[in-house]
């Protein structure tokens, strides 16, 4: 029998215990979607992901805290085939029938890599900002139901650098990022940058590199948010890769905290460096992922600076949520 709360749990082989499961979950398992199952099988257990995660790995299935988050959340579903082994794992390890959670992936449900619909920034953002910044895409035609919706672009791989200068400030903010189009017609990308506390949004200013060029602007002062339209030469075909690059100067002033890319949809790889000036070293610096700006990081492990004053976080299979650095000074 399985112990409530995150001390040690004992399996019985044989035991997997069908009829004392409460009806709501037997329910779901029957009729219901896999991530309101799962959700339900581990509030049942009384199981933290955390320690759902050490079951899983002593029976040789290592996957991330945040995969599960997103599974049991409906934000992400297990690829079929090669999810099995762990559905299987979490069905041992959560005390169900064999395969009742398998038969929820099956071909039936399962969607195809990176056409899930993109989580909405309500989803991510807490309060009023995920309304306004979802309002300034508005304003540039790039709503969840537009053909120009960034969802149409699947993100093969970010890169964003970030330089801090000796009094602690951001100076400089590079991206690039690798698409491929989902469908034929993407001609644009709208990006979107949340100033830190104090930021002078009127002041700050997005340029151009390779493969893009500044279209229209939105900016929202009292949420130091700013939404800008970034045009590609023509539009793409489906299946086509696209690079793009561009720059932030954003010289506010304001002692940086670190930072978090918000991801809508999944990002096959996204890579965060960080320098420093070797006179203004942080005390501490943690790689953090989080499901929605104002929860607790699902993921979190402290990284080391180089002797160049550079940090690297880099996150693989990683959204929707939030990834990022966070950044304490002496």
């Amino acid at each position: 029998m399985a112990r409530d709360g995150d001390g040690p749990l004992i399996m019985e082989p044989g035991r997997r215990g069908a009829g004392e499961l409460p009806p709501e979950l037997g329910e779901a398992l029957r009729s219901g979607e896999f991530h309101q199952a799962l959700r339900l099988a581990i509030a049942h257990r009384g199981l933290s992901l955390a320690r759902l995660r050490a079951h899983l790995a002593l029976r040789g299935v290592h996957i991330g805290q945040s995969t599960l988050s997103y599974w049991q959340r409906g934000l992400r579903q297990p690829e079929v085939p090669k999810a099995l082994p762990a559905v299987r794992a979490l069905e041992s390890v959560l005390q169900l029938p064999a395969d009742s959670l398998v038969v929820l992936i099956g071909p039936r449900t399962a969607r195809p890599r990176g056409h899930q619909a993109a989580a909405s920034f309500h989803d991510l953002r807490s309060g009023e900002m995920g309304a306004i910044v979802e309002q300034l895409m508005s304003d540039l035609g790039a709503a969840p139901a537009s053909r120009q919706s960034n969802s149409d672009l699947e993100m093969l791989s970010v890169h964003d650098q970030i330089t801090i200068d000796e009094q602690k400030h951001q100076v400089k903010f590079r991206t690039r990022l690798v698409t491929r189009a989902r469908r034929h017609g993407p001609d644009r990308y709208v990006a979107v940058y949340n100033g830190d506390p104090g930021c002078r949004i009127d002041d700050v200013e997005l340029i151009t590199a390779e493969g893009c060029r500044v279209g229209r602007i939105r900016r929202h002062p009292a949420r130091e948010t700013m939404a800008t339209e970034l045009l590609f030469d023509r539009k793409l075909a489906e299946g086509e890769i696209h690079v793009f690059c561009f720059e932030i100067h954003d010289n506010s002033a304001v002692t940086f905290p670190g930072y978090y890319r918000m991801l809508r949809d999944q990002c096959a790889s996204y890579l965060l460096q960080l320098q420093f000036a070797p006179t203004a070293m942080p005390a501490r610096i943690t790689r953090e992922v989080r499901a929605r700006d104002d929860a607790l990081p699902v993921e979190a492990e402290e990284l080391p600076c180089d002797t160049g004053g550079v940090t690297s976080g880099y996150f693989r299979d990683t959204g929707p949520g939030l990834a990022g650095i966070a950044v304490e000074w002496n």
